[in-house]
Formats: structure tokens, C-alpha cells, sequence
């Protein structure tokens, strides 16, 4: 009995630390009634997840290219934040504005990574996603959820 408890036990905790992947309407009403996103910018938010990490929570992408400073970084999460500025993965971090570890962002509670998203749009807008400059960037996003029924 003991050896069934303890497997239990560590399948749970293995379900925790997986990630979650949103369905369109399902994220569009969870961003708006759950997490208090605009109206008004839902739809750019929803294009934004879609494109920077398909709706899931788990995704980690990266290294990001280049030669400048974020050259080498990942990008963490359902807004796929980045790891240069945004989280921390080592002690050690370069800013680590968000005051969050990169793993947290990977699971499906989306709550760490909503204040770091907002955090970055209040800074930076939705430009700072290229996900959303590349695809929903001067688009109707009203589309993304006016079949959602929010």
C-alpha cells in the first residue's frame, strides 16, 4: 500500500510540473475573467499567444540568434518571455525584471507569467513580441475571439 501511495504521490506531482495547452476560447475568457486583460486588447493578446508559443504553457523556445545581447537567451512561457530581461535560469541573472524564475513560467499556472506579460506590455506595448509584430501587427485581432462569446 505504501508503494502505491509514493506512485500516486509522484504522479501528481509529475502532472504539476507539465504545462497546459489553451484552447483559443478557453485562453480568451481566462485572460479576460480570470486575469482582468482589457476587452479592447484581447484579441491582439490571443493572436500574440498563438503565435509566440501555440497556446502552451510549456513551450521554451530558443537559443534566440543573433549577435546582440539577448544572442544565446530562451524565451520561457505562454508569452514566451525572455530570459535575458525578463526571468532569471541562474543566479546570476542579467535583469531578471520580472522577479521570477524561467521554470515557473513553464507550468500551467499562468498567473507569474500574466504580471510578467503585463509588465513588458507596459513597457514595451505589444512591439515587443515578435510573434505579434509578424502576424497581428495592423490585423483585425477582433477575430481572434469574436466567436468566443466574450
Amino acid at each position: 500500500m505504501k508503494g502505491f501511495a509514493a506512485f500516486v504521490l509522484c504522479l501528481s506531482l509529475i502532472s504539476v510540473a507539465h504545462g497546459k495547452v489553451y484552447e483559443r476560447c478557453e485562453l480568451a475568457r481566462t485572460l479576460l475573467n480570470t486575469y482582468g486583460f482589457s476587452r479592447s486588447t484581447l484579441g491582439d493578446w490571443v493572436c500574440l499567444v498563438k503565435h509566440e508559443s501555440s497556446y502552451n504553457t510549456a513551450a521554451k523556445g530558443g537559443p534566440n540568434g543573433g549577435s546582440g545581447v539577448t544572442s544565446g537567451s530562451y524565451d520561457w512561457g505562454l508569452f514566451q518571455v525572455n530570459d535575458y530581461y525578463w526571468c532569471y535560469v541562474s543566479t546570476n541573472p542579467a535583469y531578471n525584471d520580472c522577479n521570477v524564475n524561467c521554470a515557473n513560467l513553464l507550468d500551467d499556472n499562468i498567473a507569474d507569467d500574466v504580471a510578467c506579460a503585463k509588465k513588458i506590455h507596459g513597457r514595451h506595448g505589444f512591439d515587443a513580441w515578435y510573434g505579434w509584430i509578424n502576424n497581428c501587427k495592423g490585423t483585425n485581432t477582433e477575430s481572434w475571439v469574436s466567436d468566443c462569446g466574450v
